[in-house]
């Protein structure tokens, strides 16, 4: 393919992904793969050069753009090559018109950055939310220990005890360590927040919002594999992926729950006051991964985060029904709004005056309130709000 007909193409992606953003629909990720399989014509450096324009001109874009061309025009704006590429040529985009407009830059919709800014995130803290998200791994300790672990490629040892990072794109799936479970993916960040849960062997810990195990895994290894570990979660096909996941990684989970959205204490009713720790990894607007889906910034409304808030206090007083006296809840959001973080810790404690906030140790992060904070500029991870909070 010609440079102009690879923009060309990048361009058309990107108007389904702006139609996906606006409709709730399929995610970038799958809209490319599906691009990629109606282009077989595409080698593989034209498919790595489309994917990488897409993703660039999503970045380049604060508000939703109107179209594609405008979201092109916007990174041409940045990237000077790719202006004399509106050539008019064959299979490559009509030349630019008088009067015709870029979209907009910025970091997100108006009201969205001013929430950010809000929040303490601006300047660098806030553009280094569009970067490249590094490629991190996580040692499974039910199998292997990261100081004798051999891999094909080595990694830069993280702070975190099992964590590795290794270069952006290395296709670890293909190798011997993950498919027998040895490795996990996991962003250093997420592998801070299981730290903070203090999952001890013995403990009867629950993983409320568990999804397909992302942290119920390194919880497991946490234990030993001893004690009781609980998963639930709302959704049933996530849900599933859990049980594969934890047969390759030697991972012994007690039981998996499926809830009843609005009635999840039915079926958690065995556990009431009998939890050591709950993890609470609630659902959230995901501002903290937008390095991974930068898309999923045009997606948020203001009405939905409103949703979100609501959701996450009502799993807040759900794990402080199931732990024992004493008992903790680790409450985490890959949020970087304080409405989501530590707005809505200080709003658990006013309304229970029997719980405390003891905000965890850990190795990377700063404090926000009653909890810790983690910020890609900052500590180089997803964004992430993370709180310990203590029953009577």
């Amino acid at each position: 393919m010609t440079p102009a007909a690879r923009v060309q193409a990048a361009i058309e992606m990107l108007d389904a992904i702006i139609i996906a953003a606006r409709d709730n629909g399929a995610p970038a990720d799958r809209i490319l793969a599906e691009g990629f399989r109606l282009r077989r014509y595409a080698g593989s450096k034209d498919r790595r050069a489309i994917r990488d324009l897409v993703y660039a001109a999503i970045r380049a874009c604060g508000p939703i753009p109107a179209n594609a061309r405008e979201a092109m025009l916007r990174l041409a704006e940045l990237d000077p090559a790719i202006l004399p590429l509106f050539d008019g040529s064959p299979f490559g985009p009509a030349e630019v018109r008088t009067g015709e407009w870029a979209a907009s830059g910025g970091i997100a919709p108006e009201w969205l950055e001013q929430a950010l800014a809000d929040s303490g995130i601006s300047g660098d803290e806030a553009e280094a939310l569009l970067g490249r998200a590094p490629l991190d791994l996580r040692v499974n300790t039910l199998k292997a220990d990261r100081e004798t672990l051999e891999l094909p490629i080595a990694g830069e040892h993280l702070v975190i005890p099992q964590g590795l990072r290794l270069p952006h794109g290395t296709q670890v799936e293909q190798w011997a360590a993950y498919q027998d479970g040895r490795i996990e993916v996991q962003d250093c960040g997420s592998q801070i927040a299981c730290l903070a849960v203090g999952a001890q062997p013995g403990e009867v810990v629950i993983d409320l919002c568990a999804g397909a195990g992302g942290k119920t895994l390194p919880l497991a290894a946490a234990m030993d594999n001893r004690g009781t570990l609980v998963a639930s979660d709302t959704d049933r096909s996530r849900l599933q992926r859990l049980g594969p996941r934890a047969e390759r990684a030697g991972a012994v989970i007690a039981e998996t729950v499926l809830l009843n959205p609005g009635r999840e204490l039915e079926a958690l009713a065995q556990w009431r006051g009998v939890a050591d720790a709950v993890l609470v990894d609630a659902p959230c607007s995901g501002t903290g991964t937008w390095r991974r889906g930068p898309e999923s910034r045009w997606r948020l409304t203001e009405a939905q985060l409103a949703r979100y808030v609501d959701l996450q206090a009502r799993l807040l007083d759900i794990a402080a029904s199931l732990v024992k006296p004493g008992g903790r809840v680790i409450y985490i959001t890959c949020s970087l709004l304080d409405a989501e973080g530590a707005d809505q810790v200080e709003h658990f404690l006013s309304a229970n005056p029997g719980w405390t906030a003891q905000p965890p140790a850990l190795p990377l992060g700063r404090a926000r309130r009653q909890g810790v904070r983690l910020t890609p500029f900052s500590d180089q991870t997803d964004g992430f709000f993370i709180a310990r909070l203590s029953g009577a």
